[in-house]
């Protein structure tokens, strides 16, 4: 299974987005996270323009509502033509196959589908539920604590999919995440994905905070 990183572009607008991606050589195209705060400030067309220029986007929306209402969601998110896409766990069966259903395009291909479980908790027997009934259900992977991951494939398989934030180089601030991990750490731990924000976008040097991400996680 392929490992990588994924930037978080944590921006609230379109202008700074596009800025921080034009500092990257024309070769080299990171895996990004879009998450609430800039597609609901710039919309669709923000992840298009992204998409257009060679990057694998998650777009991290985190869907939680009836399965109806999902599954439609999903239908229309599906034609991004994004790379991953997530919902809460929380939600239960029948929205995660409403999802999974909604996602598949008619040509039989989706998005990679990962359920967020509780990145805060300390409870790892209720972070394990909700990635069993994930798999049950058919998704892709979770989003999980770098804490958890290990416990997640253990449970759940190799082939199940562990995306974890909450991740920091040895000598950057924590942030507002509590439960933190190194890449290396992370990348020795069951980690699939690393979702990296702050520590690539505000470093002086952003590109080179991100090859260092890579070198580090990958090893």
């Amino acid at each position: 299974m392929a490992k990588d990183v994924i930037i978080a572009l944590d921006f609230p607008t379109k202008e700074e987005t596009l800025h921080f991606l034009d500092q990257f050589p024309a070769g080299e195209k990171p895996f990004v996270k879009i998450g609430m705060e800039l597609f609901y400030a710039e919309g669709p067309d923000v992840v298009r323009e992204i998409k257009a220029r060679g990057h694998k986007i998650f777009l991290d929306l985190k869907l939680h509502d009836i399965p109806n209402t999902v599954k439609r969601a999903m239908s229309v998110l599906s034609r991004l033509d994004v790379d991953m896409v997530n919902l809460h766990a929380a939600g239960a069966g029948e929205m995660m196959r409403g999802a999974l259903e909604g996602l598949t395009r008619p040509d039989g291909t989706r998005p990679m589908l990962i359920a967020v479980t509780q990145l805060t908790s300390t409870d790892a027997e209720t972070v394990m539920s909700y990635a069993k009934n994930a798999a049950k259900c058919g998704l892709d992977g979770v989003v999980c604590s770098p804490l958890e991951a290990a416990l997640v494939k253990e449970n759940c398989g190799e082939s199940f999919v562990t995306v974890t934030p909450g991740i920091r180089f040895a000598d950057s601030a924590a942030g507002d995440q509590k439960r933190i991990m190194t890449p290396e750490k992370a990348g020795k731990s069951g980690c699939d994905y690393i979702v990296v924000g702050r520590p690539i976008t505000q470093a002086e040097d952003p590109v080179a905070a991100y090859r260092r991400a890579v070198k580090d996680f990958l090893g």
